[in-house]
């Protein structure tokens, strides 16, 4: 029994706990509407000692599963994973979301601080002896369980993601394989901060009117705004957001100050010194296979593939190789076509990588008479994100209703509340479009809180709060931000995987929304990008900015004869990171491997023109450091089955067909990973896709 004095001591230590909680908004109530982070409230230091408190209250409800004295259940073990970590989950999720869209210096120390914590508890989780003998027990016996069909694929997901981690490795080969977690967590993290480094410190600016030359009035806003911003009032700058340098490079007459500006962007994560990421990938490269092998596997690809629905990196080989020829002969002859226009100018030189876009802008121009100027009024932001409101409102019966009263961490977010035709409440939208230098570059989409049914049973479960993170030129002081094409393109892109997450519709957490095959995940976002270029969505909403009128029908007709304009490029572009990640990460030996000379011999392997360069370089190849390691494909295999799924409402004679668009809600955007991908796209089509589908959308099948 304890003394007088040891229960006073109690109470002053539990007293004192409860207000360190309270002190803590990220461990306190979030009383907020939807639950979302006290976001005015949370600084920096909070981080580090809410995640402390998380991961230990998650270890603990780990112990409780795995030291279970109970036989193993479906609900005792499999459920109580799926419930578990529910604070790590809510806290980690607002770091992640911090720490890549409005990161600081001290966001980015925690972040390097707690990546090998972070691999060492999921580690500790996934190779725990007593909780894969719980799960296997269960695996096991599951023809006998009576589960339900979605049950049963979580206890077979749950089983296969113990099994890839290495659950079933001698202690010693487990305890490599964490040392090898905790150290990729490290350099990943410090991959993705060097290059955002390389971005933020590079600036190009504009001193005189000869700077400026052939720059349209929409990117010398653009540019005015970014000096401004950097305290150069009455300047231009061009920074190396992708919106800014490929604008640069598109429009400026300058083509000296192209090269300066292509070549640092081409530069990031390779410049001597502390940023430069080229050691960071190939130890990276070294590891993934070694932890590949450990697992029985030759390369990290073939580990990787497995649990896709390529299944393999021979199928891979087979989608690439069968576009590539076409693509470079595509590029060729686009090529011969910007050397003429070149010539015509009295330019004497072969067309570099720096001049591609500048000349075929001109040719654009020149064949479909079609000019940026003349375009961007039409696709404003706002207007945009209303096409892809509305699109969704008639596909899926949502509605968007503005949220301006939510306190959003940055001024820029904007937030809906996203409901359903009943008035029901869905989830909540936020987006944080514009380019901002605490903003990693690209576009993505995330969440601070998925959907599932295991919680909340009298509102339907978790609703999500999804997120849409851009990087668009935001338009000067009260002017409207205008965008190109492509920019409004990727608006759409990324809400297709917005609608992913928000329309979520499963019990379970790990199967729900995006949490499918990595070339599964593009295929509701590259499918939605159809809808912008439909006319019936254009006529509605692409209207001129300062006269309001709808974009005219000729300018409508020479945007479509324009679709496939400059395919060769972009797809050789595409399709050279594709094999060259491929090829890196089906290396199986990677000592002394030097990242230049790989990426050089590997471009020659596969006789890359020497006027187009990989979208993304291996010293600034995010994607392939993170979760696409091995699987950069997948926007080309997800295109396959995006250019035959629209066809289906093509064939239905209306692209909003209320019949196929419930079939795309219940077997694409709904089902997250209840079923296996290729079911759940042939229950959608009705039989497998064709890759045909795939060469006419990009103008290849001649």
């Amino acid at each position: 029994m304890a003394t007088r004095g040891t229960a006073a001591r109690k109470l002053v230590a539990t007293a004192a706990k409860s207000k360190r909680t309270e002190s803590n908004p990220l461990l306190g109530s979030w009383r907020r509407p939807f639950g979302i982070a006290p976001f005015d409230r949370i600084a920096a230091r909070h981080f580090k000692p809410a995640i402390k408190s998380a991961l230990a209250r998650h270890r603990a409800e780990i112990d409780a599963i795995a030291n279970a004295t109970a036989k193993p259940t479906f609900r005792n073990t499999i459920v109580a994973l799926e419930t578990s970590g529910r604070l790590l989950d809510r806290v980690a999720g607002v770091f992640g979301n911090l720490e890549a869209a409005d990161t600081t210096p001290a966001l980015q120390e925690i972040a390097r601080d707690l990546a090998p914590e972070f691999a060492r508890h999921e580690t500790a989780i996934l190779m725990n002896p007593k909780l894969f003998r719980r799960v296997d027990d269960l695996y096991q016996r599951r023809d006998v369980l009576g589960l339900d069909a979605e049950a049963l694929r979580v206890l077979e997901r749950t089983h296969l993601r113990f099994v890839r981690a290495g659950a079933r490795l001698p202690k010693t080969a487990q305890k490599r394989v964490g040392e090898i977690n905790q150290r990729l967590a490290s350099l990943v993290t410090q991959f993705m901060q060097n290059v955002l480094k390389d971005e933020q410190s590079w600036r190009l600016v504009l001193d005189s009117e000869r700077d400026l030359a052939g720059l349209p009035q929409s990117v010398l806003d653009a540019a005015a705004r970014a000096a401004a911003d950097e305290g150069l009032v009455g300047k231009h700058m061009i920074t190396l957001n992708r919106s800014s340098v490929e604008a640069f490079l598109t429009f400026s007459s300058r083509r000296d100050l192209r090269e300066v500006a292509f070549k640092a962007w081409a530069a990031r994560g390779e410049n001597a010194g502390d940023t430069d990421n080229r050691g960071i990938v190939a130890e990276i490269v070294a590891l993934r296979t070694e932890h590949a092998r450990l697992l029985g596997y030759p390369t990290f690809a073939a580990y990787a593939l497995a649990d896709t629905m390529a299944k393999t990196p021979a199928a891979v080989e087979d989608l690439l190789g069968a576009v590539w020829p076409k693509a470079v002969a595509r590029a060729t002859e686009e090529c011969t076509a910007l050397e003429k226009v070149a010539r015509s100018e009295g330019g004497n030189f072969k067309i570099a990588p720096w001049d591609w876009r500048h000349y075929a802008e001109k040719v654009r121009r020149a064949r479909f008479d079609l000019d940026d100027g003349e375009v961007r009024p039409y696709f404003e932001l706002d207007n945009m994100i209303a096409a892809a409101f509305d699109c969704a409102t008639r596909l899926f019966g949502l509605r968007f209703t503005p949220r301006p009263d939510l306190k959003l961490y940055h001024p820029d977010v904007r937030a809906w509340e996203v409901t359903d035709k009943a008035g029901a409440h869905v989830g909540l939208f936020l987006g944080d479009y514009f380019a901002r230098s605490s903003k990693r570059s690209g576009a993505w989409m995330s969440s601070f809180r998925e959907q599932h049914k295991l919680a909340n049973a009298s509102e339907g479960g978790q609703r999500p709060v999804i997120i849409n993170v851009l990087n668009i030129a935001q338009g000067a002081a009260g002017e409207p931000t205008l965008l190109s094409f492509d920019d409004a393109r990727t608006l759409f892109h990324e809400f297709g995987h917005g609608l992913h997450g928000l329309l979520s519709d499963v019990t379970y957490p790990s199967i729900a929304g995006t949490a499918v095959s990595r070339d599964f995940v593009e295929l509701p976002s590259q499918l939605y990008e159809h809808w912008l270029s439909q006319p019936a969505v254009l006529k509605r909403f692409a209207r001129h900015a300062v006269t309001g009128k709808p974009i005219p029908d000729a300018l409508l007709e020479r945007l479509k004869a324009a679709r496939n304009f400059n395919q060769g490029f972009s797809t050789v572009e595409y399709t050279a990171s594709a094999l060259v990640d491929m090829q890196l990460y089906a290396l199986e030996d990677t000592k002394g491997l030097d990242i230049g000379a790989f990426e050089r011999a590997a471009l020659a392997k596969i006789g890359m023109p020497a006027e187009i360069i990989m979208r993304h370089r291996l010293p600034h190849f995010m994607h392939i450091m993170s979760g696409y390691a091995a699987g950069y494909y997948s926007y080309l295999w997800s295109e396959v089955m995006d250019a035959d799924a629209f066809a289906a409402f093509e064939e239905a004679g209306d692209i909003f067909d209320a019949k196929t668009a419930r079939k795309l809600r219940d077997y694409i955007y709904s089902g997250g990973n209840s079923r296996d991908p290729h079911a759940a796209y042939v229950a959608f089509r009705g039989r497998a896709p064709k890759v045909d589908s795939l060469m006419q959308k990009r103008g290849l099948s001649s």
